[in-house]
């Protein structure tokens, strides 16, 4: 199942054109929305040493060269938490916190694009509750984000596949293309960081957006253009 969350907008199935948007650091500049969310919650005491710690020897034990990609397939700082607690959290973090931060530029160019009649699609690494005010605020047609498992409505730590990260974002914008019939070629990608990659090479108009982790470097040597959100 995809991790979809249903937004309010009406769609333009009608498009063969899709604008697709990463969140962090992308729409939503500076430092990554879940990032910020586990501090909120550390200062509010409903996470703590215990689940960094965890996720610290998580990490060491499944650490590739220095890449995150562990961290991102296990939350084990929400293992053991009720989702009715965190879930309202999330959702109120979001509206005070994050709703705020959007990127005007990023606004100017969702409207632009949805005033051409182009599809909005938002795919994020981010978890589903954590963003949802934004998908909702941003009024986008599809939105992709991480879902956690629960089990008896308690987080398990795992994620729920597949992961909108990486070649993860390619398969799902694909899967979206072929029962929408979008003709990739002819739609937009917007993305910060070698997570997106995948996402940016499936379209045939990618644009890199305050680039991080050598994709400054990527948009030179593939001719991308580069802009700067904030």
């Amino acid at each position: 199942m995809m991790p979809f969350i249903t937004s309010t907008a009406p769609c333009r199935l009608n498009s063969q054109i899709a604008a697709f948007f990463d969140l962090d650091n992308t729409i939503l500049p500076g430092e990554a929305s879940e990032v910020r969310f586990f501090r909120w919650l550390w200062q509010r005491g409903v996470v703590g040493w215990p689940e960094a710690q965890a996720s610290l020897a998580w990490l060491m034990r499944h650490l590739p060269s220095l890449s995150l990609h562990p961290l991102r397939e296990r939350k084990l700082y929400m293992a053991g938490k009720p989702a009715q607690v965190i879930e309202p959290l999330g959702e109120e973090f979001c509206r005070e916190q994050l709703c705020p931060c959007v990127s005007p530029t990023a606004m100017r160019t969702i409207e632009e694009h949805r005033s051409a009649g182009h599809l909005i699609v938002l795919l994020t690494g981010s978890l589903d509750f954590l963003i949802d005010p934004i998908a909702t605020a941003l009024q986008v047609d599809r939105c992709f984000a991480n879902r956690l498992e629960q089990v008896d409505g308690v987080y398990t730590g795992h994620l729920v596949p597949p992961l909108p990260y990486g070649a993860g974002k390619r398969r799902l914008i694909e899967q979206l293309a072929q029962d929408l019939t979008l003709d990739l070629s002819l739609c937009y990608a917007y993305g910060d960081s070698p997570g997106d990659l995948d996402l940016l090479r499936a379209v045939g108009y990618p644009t890199v957006v305050n680039p991080i982790r050598g994709m400054a470097r990527v948009a030179k040597q593939q001719k991308w253009p580069v802009a700067r959100w904030h």
